[in-house]
């Protein structure tokens, strides 16, 4: 039996060291002595504390630059904390780092094969699934072709097609809902919230605002890799709304 889900950081915090960028002006390429400057530690989050338990929906929000995205690969276990301590339980669906598991010059038939596997089905598991996950992404004759050939929105339906077939316990989305066309985007969302009906964790970062009021239960406004406020999704929109005058 798989662990439940579950998510809990404790005083969490994720630093960057990064060497200076290259000077590019006209006058340092006649003085190839010039050197930057040393490399400078960059705080992408820090002390965070969240907990997150089984039939949670939650949104994270903040601006570019806010920590969403670093956030989202702790939980899903591509990045490990340089401080503090993450605990992950059940299986994890990380839906942002598209590249990862796809083979560009095999069909979609192959791919989702592929990823499926990658994700912990068995081949016989794969083989039961295989037309569904075909039938609900939409892309028909196209499934024949490599991948390569696919457009944005249909390189998401295909990798979001697979991933969500597997049934993960936590699924983690990072602006995946804004990609595709209209059906798709609705087909998509009717699947997320099958899955939270059937007991899992959902984490979706988007800057658009009323679908994480739509979509979650709980929101967590990230400012500059701090949390400035969890609650209520209705409330900390209007909030953070007001803070920065948005309107979507």
């Amino acid at each position: 039996m798989s662990a439940p889900a579950r998510l809990n950081l404790r005083d969490v915090g994720m630093r960057f060291v990064v060497s200076p960028a290259s000077e590019r002006s006209f006058q340092s390429l006649f003085n190839p002595f010039r050197r930057g400057g040393a490399p400078r530690a960059v705080d992408a989050l820090r002390d965070v504390n969240l907990e997150i338990q089984r039939g949670e929906r939650v949104g994270l929000i903040g601006p570019n630059g806010a920590g969403k995205s670093t956030l989202l690969k702790i939980m899903g276990g591509i990045y490990h904390p340089t401080s503090g301590m993450a605990e992950i339980g059940g299986r994890v669906c990380p839906l942002f780092e598209f590249a990862t598991g796809f083979e560009m010059d095999l069909s979609g038939w192959d791919n989702i094969r592929i990823r499926c596997m990658l994700l912990g089905m068995s081949r016989r598991e794969v083989a039961a699934k295989l037309q569904e996950i075909g039938d609900f992404s939409g892309l028909g004759e196209f499934l024949d072709y490599p991948v390569r050939t696919y457009s944005v929105g249909m390189f998401v339906r295909l990798a979001f097609s697979a991933s969500t077939a597997v049934d993960p316990q936590i699924l983690l989305l990072d602006e995946v809902m804004g990609a595709g066309d209209l059906d798709f985007a609705a087909k998509a969302k009717r699947r997320m919230l099958e899955l939270m009906d059937q007991g899992e964790i959902v984490v979706l970062a988007s800057h658009v605002l009323a679908e994480v009021q739509d979509l979650c239960t709980r929101v967590i406004w990230l400012d500059k890799g701090r949390v400035r406020r969890v609650g209520p999704s209705a409330e900390v929109v209007a909030e953070y709304r007001g803070s920065v005058g948005h309107s979507s």
